[in-house]
């Protein structure tokens, strides 16, 4: 590919799309962020990897990788900054707050929660505070997983508790500047809290949470606890007993009394939940780990929330054990990756009652999380779920711990760069969230060289 005329045909497509914004047509970036965030118009200039520590790989420790993503800088497709944490925390999800000045990044076995300052300069965070007391301050809430933004606050969920490290759990909130506020226990059997009991689970599971603030509604899902999540993978699915331990619901919340109002059946352990951003548009999408399926969460023409499963995801008998999803910002495609066989695949949910998967491409031995521009046009991948669950080779001499760009031209993915993060000795890459100059009012540095971009680029073409 001619380099100049690349990047020129990026720069015309960022400026496109900054008009497009104006016009409100397209209200995110990153699609799966909070809809209280504040948003990056443009091309993201960095994206920051939570990373988890490997032992016997560089510093061992968890930590903070970034990477810069903008084509027109000299260190295009580079590790610009990695800022380590001290030790191992089973270092998982991370999310930004609401004025996006701060990205929170929490662990789940030590349940800490490191909040890093990531505006007064973008290209090299710094460690603003730690949170040590989770447990303690939310009465007992163990495994912090999902930091979410709502208005001047976080809240997360957690997927775990101090008692039987089962999967019964809460929802903790905090201030930005990371004060305990309170904590909401999920509903189960034996309290329903008021809420309504559609089928038959009531398990008091938790991992995901999502808003849409025009139906005053909050959605959690559930998958297992702290005796599961940090046991190895193969031991885990040889004990018929922990194989019985994995969540089976998605809870609809009052969002703003924080009240739970319905327990909606999803069975297999329903995992990310992305919703639709369309003014018109009130459902969401999970997909289950244990039973390959892309579930509907939907309001129906009476105002009530439903479930159902609306389509497959391989061949569930081979395991290929959905992780995380992507929803395009224009709500007509549904990104899935599939852990256990390295596939990302496209479905389009133009129908959401009857997406159709389109494309299918392989990105490493393993792959999680999926990162979409608001635009459409850049994808991004990594490979890390679980330290105990991760591999640790691949006999087909594939990626087993990445970072990947690729371009999406609406039919195929294209290779941008990948980053190897075993033999950049970082660890195994998980959590991704976007990171941008113009957002503080702060302008790149002019590009020192191209030379190393114009490399990459070649060399991306070619394996192509």
């Amino acid at each position: 590919m001619n380099t100049s005329l690349w990047t020129y045909t990026r720069m015309v497509k960022g400026l496109m799309a900054g008009l497009i914004f104006v016009a409100g047509t397209v209200s995110a970036d990153e699609t799966c962020m909070s809809p209280y965030m504040a948003k990056i118009v443009g091309q993201e200039d960095f994206v920051y990897i939570w990373t988890l520590g490997l032992e016997g790989v560089g510093d061992e420790q968890d930590k903070l990788v970034t990477v810069d993503v903008n084509p027109d800088s000299g260190s295009f497709g580079q590790v610009v900054s990695s800022l380590s944490v001290g030790g191992r925390n089973e270092a998982h999800h991370s999310g930004l707050t609401d004025d996006r000045r701060f990205l929170w990044a929490s662990g789940l076995d030590t349940n800490k929660i490191f909040i890093f300052d990531i505006h007064t300069n973008p290209r090299i965070p710094t460690l603003h505070k730690t949170i040590e007391d989770f447990v303690a301050s939310s009465g007992g809430v163990v495994g912090p997983h999902t930091n979410y933004a709502l208005p001047g606050r976080m809240i997360l969920t957690g997927l775990s508790n101090n008692q039987d490290h089962g999967g019964r759990t809460g929802l903790v909130e905090y201030t930005n500047e990371g004060n305990y506020i309170t904590t909401h226990w999920m509903p189960t059997d034996d309290n329903l809290q008021g809420a309504v009991k559609s089928g038959q689970f009531a398990d008091g599971y938790g991992y995901d949470l999502r808003v849409i603030p025009k139906r005053n509604v909050m959605l959690t899902s559930s998958f297992t606890g702290w005796n599961n999540y940090m046991m190895n993978l193969g031991q885990m699915m040889g004990d018929p007993e922990a194989m019985k331990r994995f969540g089976n619901t998605v809870v609809v919340w009052d969002l703003h009394a924080r009240t739970p109002k319905k327990i909606l059946d999803v069975p297999g352990a329903p995992l990310e939940l992305r919703c639709a951003w369309g003014a018109k548009s009130n459902h969401c999408f999970t997909t289950t780990a244990l039973t390959s399926k892309v579930w509907l969460i939907f309001e129906d023409e009476n105002g009530e929330w439903q479930a159902k499963d609306v389509a497959d995801i391989g061949d569930a008998a081979k395991i290929p054990l959905p992780v995380d999803i992507s929803i395009s910002a224009d709500d007509k495609h549904l990104w899935v990756n599939t852990w256990n066989d390295g596939l990302v695949r496209l479905y389009d949910i133009s129908d959401p009652h009857a997406p159709k998967q389109i494309y299918t491409k392989r990105i490493g031995e393993q792959i999680n999380m999926v990162s979409q521009s608001w635009d459409g046009d850049r994808v991004y991948f990594t490979s890390s779920l679980l330290s105990n669950w991760d591999k640790v080779s691949s006999t087909e001499g594939l990626d087993v711990q990445y970072f990947k760009l690729y371009d999406w031209d609406g039919k195929k993915l294209s290779a941008v760069f990948d980053i190897d993060f075993i033999a950049e000795k970082l660890g195994s890459p998980h959590q991704m969230r976007f990171g941008s100059y113009a957002l503080y009012g702060q302008k790149a540095p002019a590009a020192k060289s191209t030379a190393s971009t114009v490399k990459r680029l070649v060399e991306s073409a070619a394996a192509e």
